[in-house]
């Protein structure tokens, strides 16, 4: 005779999901916080990334 899955907790589940919120919360709080190193010898003009295609000594390849 096979035994049911017992239910989760709901308690426990709350619990996690709290935890959950805080951890994302002083993970943002810390990346607001920090300073933001600026790029040295970047390209310049649009990021590459934004057209899904990088150009590099007249060279375009797509990712």
């Amino acid at each position: 005779m096979k035994s049911r899955p017992r239910k989760p907790d709901p308690a426990i589940a709350k619990r996690a999901l709290q935890e959950a919120a805080d951890r994302r919360a002083e993970k943002d709080k810390a990346e607001l916080e920090a300073p933001k190193e600026k790029e040295l010898s970047g390209r310049k003009g649009p990021d590459p990334t934004r057209y899904g295609d990088w150009e590099n000594k007249g060279i375009i390849s797509d990712f």
